[in-house]
């Protein structure tokens, strides 16, 4: 008896639930924000599966776009990159153990330094295995994160001085304040930053790169592009806080859609979904999507949701489902099959990355990380 193998992964391609990733808009993000910060390199930030759109096809499409670098979380991210085919420098943020060292070298990952030792296990490294390691040293100006403190940065920069078989390419530091709410704090780290610079610019026998702008930073403070800028949500279309839209025209890349599944009239007073949160205020009109928190649709959204159904924005009512949410029509008209839009635009009504992290008080960064891999994506442009 034989059995056949089910491609399990292969079904998901007929899932009525996807992520369109339209990298014409990336492409247009990127030489946007390349033309505002020249002569400024560009280092695309797409941890975390490229911010929710798909890790290798974001990289590959900006890698041909002429992106200077990329840089990911992880060192798993990296070598994902370097096996389908990016080439190009490929800078990894966090931390590390000295049993990855081994990981950064052989697969030509530039490596974050954080600390004297740190620095020495990557310099003893590439010595064992007879290669140079690409290095960034990371200043901690303020977010107590990882990094050497800029108050005591001098002996740091001396180690990078003393590593014989490492090239330090860069030297960066990261903003508190994300957003730049508080632009006070961000001028104070970046005269933090640039101070601590000195002692190694003075003594430094290469160039290197100075970078500490993210998106927020491009936007609003121009005297801290320096050698290298590193944006993330602009890339992607979306914008770090209220009142940026002025300053870069950028056009959202990713969209969520899926379809009406069930259609039903819910009768006033009835409750819907787990915990009956929300009632029926009259007899309504009530469809159910296949799309839940299983997907990364926030639990948070219920209630404060929307989507678009023919040209018209409804309500998300009860609590949201691992897999499914109901949404409110009224008196509307869908039937099974129809789109459904969560992010993204039909006619005139629009449903934005912002919008959504907004009615749940979080960042657009996490609406868009936490859209997970049983979504599929489609790649357009």
């Amino acid at each position: 008896m034989s059995l056949e193998v089910f491609d399990y992964m292969g079904a998901f391609d007929k899932r009525p639930t996807y992520a369109e990733i339209d990298l014409n808009a990336l492409r247009h993000n990127l030489a946007i924000i390349r033309e505002f910060v020249a002569p400024s390199k560009v280092m695309a930030s797409i941890k975390a599966n490229g911010y929710g759109h798909g890790l290798e096809r974001t990289a590959l499409c900006l890698q041909e776009a002429g992106i200077d670098s990329l840089g990911v979380a992880y060192i798993e991210e990296a070598i994902a990159l370097r096996a389908c085919g990016v080439t190009i420098p490929i800078l990894v943020f966090g931390g590390l153990l000295k049993d990855q060292l081994e990981l950064y070298i052989k697969h030509d990952v530039d490596v974050t330094a954080s600390s004297v030792s740190k620095l020495e296990h990557i310099d003893a490294t590439a010595a064992r295995l007879g290669r140079r390691a690409r290095v960034h040293l990371k200043i901690d100006t303020g977010l107590e994160r990882i990094g050497v403190h800029h108050y005591s940065s001098d002996p740091f920069f001396e180690a990078a001085l003393k590593a014989k078989h490492c090239d330090v390419v860069g030297v960066y530091s990261h903003f508190a304040d994300a957003d730049i709410n508080n632009p006070e704090l961000a001028k104070l780290q970046l005269e933090r930053f640039l101070s601590a610079l000195r002692y190694y610019e003075d003594r430094s026998p290469r160039p290197f790169l100075r970078h500490i702008a993210n998106s927020a930073g491009i936007m609003t403070l121009k005297e801290s592009h320096l050698d290298m800028v590193r944006p993330g949500l602009s890339l992607y279309g979306v914008y770090p806080g209220g009142g940026y839209e002025s300053v870069l025209s950028i056009k959202p890349v990713l969209s969520l859609k899926s379809q009406v599944v069930y259609f039903k009239v819910v009768k006033r007073g009835a409750g819907v979904s787990y915990g009956h949160t929300w009632h029926a205020p009259e007899d309504v009109r009530v469809v159910t999507v296949p799309l839940g928190y299983g997907d990364g649709y926030l639990r948070a959204l219920s209630n404060k949701g929307s989507a678009i159904i023919r040209g018209q924005r409804y309500p998300v009512v009860g609590r949201v489902c691992m897999d499914q949410l109901m949404v409110n029509i009224g008196q509307g008209e869908a039937y099974n099959g129809d789109e459904v839009i969560f992010i993204g635009k039909s006619g005139d009504e629009r449903i934005s990355v912002e919008d959504l992290a907004s009615a749940i008080d979080t960042t657009p960064h996490e609406i868009l990380v936490l859209l997970n891999q049983r979504i599929p994506r489609i790649y357009v442009g």
